[in-house]
C-alpha cells in the first residue's frame, strides 16, 4: 500500500512545492482512505490560507477550496489551483481568468497545456485547438502536449489518430498515466480485448495504482471468465480503499459469477431455447379479441407470453378465461405454460402502474452512467442498449434477468436507484 511517506514532496513543508509537484502529491493523497484522513488531520493544523486551500483542493473539497484559496497570498500556484477548481465546478470562463493570471508570473507550456482542457471541456474545440498550434514547438517533446492532442481529436471524432498521440505520449513519458488510461480505455470501447488489457495492466504498474483501471481491468477479466484475476484487481483497490461502493458492488458480482458452471450443449440448448422464444405471437392462430389484448399488453413473442403470469393476464380489462383457456391450450400442445420462464429465474412479477408520466423529461433523459451503477450491472445494460432511464423503464425484471451475468443482486441494485427516483421496471397492465 503507498503511503503518503512515499510522496516525493511536502506541501506543509517551509518551501511552497510548484504546481506540477503539487498535482503529483494528490495521486499519493488520494492512494488511500487511510492516507487522505492523515492528509486532512495535517491540513487541519496549517494556519496558511493558501496552503488549506490546495490541501483542501486535493482532498476533493472543491468549493471549500476556491473559499481558501481566494484568500491566499498571490503566486502562481493560487492561480493555478483556482483554475483546477473553478473547470471541477464547471466555471470554464473563470477557469481560463485564472490561468491567464498564472501565465502573468510563469512562463512554459503547462499554462497552455491547462487552457486547452479548459476549452475543450467547456466545448470550445476551436480555442483548445488554437492553444495546441500556440505550442506546435514542442512537438515530440512534451508528453502532455501529444496528450491533449489526443483528447482533442477524440472530442472530433478522430479516434484512430488520437490514439496515434497517446501512444506518442506513452512513448515520451511511460509514467504518463492519463496517456495510459486514455489508450487502455480506447481500445476497450473498439472491442480490442488484447490491447486494452495490456495498457491497463501497464497503467497500474504506475505508483500508485490507478483504481479506474484496476476496476475496468477487472471487468474484463470478468468478461473473459478469469474470475480469480477480476477479483484480484477488486481486492487491490479494496485494500487502499476499503469503503469503495463499486468495488464492493462488483466484488459481490465477481462472487456470484464465479460460481456459475459454464456448460457448452447448456448453450446450445438455450440458443435453440431463445430462438422459440422470438417467435413472434402473430404466428399462432389465436381469435382477435385475445390477439388484440396481447398487443395492448405488449406482448408479441412467445417469450414475452412466458414471462407472464395467468394473474397477469386475467387481471387486464377485457381478457377473460375463455382467452386464457385459448391461450394455454396452445402452449400446453408446444409443452409450455404461462409463467415458466419466470419460474426458471426465480423471479415473480406483479401488475405495475404507469409512472413514466410522473417523472421529470430530465429525469428520464439521465444517462445510465449518472446511476452510478456496478460495473456488470453497467455492462449488462449496454449490452441491452439500455442509455438512458426511459429506456431502463421501458425493461421488464425478466428482460435484465435474461441477459449474460446478470443476477438478482445487480436486478436489486437497479431496482433502488429507480425507487430512488420515484421509478420502476416495467410490468404488464
Amino acid at each position: 500500500m503507498v503511503s503518503l511517506a512515499d510522496a516525493p514532496v511536502n506541501l506543509f513543508g517551509a518551501e511552497l512545492p510548484s504546481f506540477d509537484q503539487i498535482k503529483k502529491l494528490g495521486q499519493f493523497v488520494n492512494a488511500s482512505e487511510a492516507n487522505r484522513i492523515k492528509f486532512r488531520q495535517e491540513a487541519d493544523k496549517q494556519s496558511d490560507a493558501l496552503v488549506q486551500g490546495l490541501a483542501m483542493l486535493l482532498c476533493g473539497q472543491t468549493r471549500d477550496a476556491i473559499e481558501k484559496l481566494t484568500k491566499g497570498k498571490e503566486c502562481v500556484q493560487k492561480h493555478l489551483a483556482l483554475g483546477h477548481a473553478f473547470r471541477r465546478t464547471g466555471l470554464f470562463d473563470k477557469a481560463i481568468e485564472q490561468f491567464d493570471k498564472a501565465a502573468k508570473q510563469c512562463e512554459g507550456i503547462t499554462i497552455a497545456m491547462e487552457k486547452a482542457q479548459t476549452w475543450r471541456l467547456a466545448g470550445k474545440l476551436d480555442k483548445a485547438e488554437a492553444e495546441l498550434k500556440n505550442c506546435a514547438n514542442f512537438k515530440n517533446v512534451s508528453a502532455e502536449y501529444h496528450y491533449q492532442l489526443g483528447r482533442l481529436l477524440d472530442a472530433e471524432g478522430e479516434y484512430e489518430s488520437a490514439i496515434d498521440q497517446y501512444e506518442h505520449a506513452v512513448d515520451l513519458d511511460g509514467n504518463h498515466v492519463n496517456a495510459i488510461f486514455q489508450l487502455a480505455y480506447s481500445f476497450d470501447l473498439r472491442g480490442d480485448d488484447e490491447a486494452a488489457v495490456y495498457y491497463y495492466k501497464e497503467l497500474i504498474q504506475v505508483t500508485p495504482a490507478h483504481v479506474n483501471g484496476l476496476l475496468n481491468l477487472g471487468v474484463m477479466y470478468e468478461d473473459m471468465g478469469e474470475y480469480e484475476k477480476a477479483l484480484h484487481c477488486v481486492e487491490t483497490v479494496l485494500m487502499s480503499h476499503p469503503n469503495h461502493s463499486k468495488a464492493l458492488l462488483f466484488r459481490k458480482d465477481i462472487a456470484s459469477a464465479s460460481v456459475m458452471v459454464y456448460d457448452e450443449e447448456k448453450e446450445k440448448r438455450r440458443d435453440r431455447q431463445n430462438k422459440i422464444l422470438e417467435i413472434p405471437i402473430s404466428d399462432f392462430e389465436l381469435s382477435v379479441r385475445s390477439r388484440n389484448c396481447l398487443k395492448k399488453m405488449n406482448i408479441n413473442t412467445l417469450g414475452d407470453l412466458l414471462r407472464t403470469t395467468e394473474a397477469e393476464l386475467l387481471s387486464y380489462k377485457n381478457f377473460g378465461e375463455t382467452s386464457l383457456m385459448e391461450i394455454k391450450k396452445i402452449l400446453e400442445y408446444k409443452g409450455l405454460r404461462l409463467g415458466m420462464a419466470l419460474e426458471e429465474k426465480g423471479t415473480v412479477k406483479s401488475t405495475d402502474p404507469d409512472i413514466a408520466g410522473q417523472a421529470s423529461p430530465e429525469i428520464l433523459q439521465k444517462t445510465t452512467d449518472e446511476l452510478e451503477l456496478s460495473v456488470r450491472a453497467r455492462r449488462a445494460l449496454e449490452r441491452l442498449g439500455v442509455k438512458t432511464v426511459l429506456d431502463l423503464i421501458s425493461k421488464t425484471e425478466a428482460e435484465l434477468l435474461g441477459c449474460k451475468n446478470f443476477g438478482v443482486t445487480s436486478l436489486n441494485e437497479i431496482k433502488d436507484r429507480l425507487t430512488g427516483l420515484g421509478l420502476a421496471l416495467r410490468k404488464l397492465e
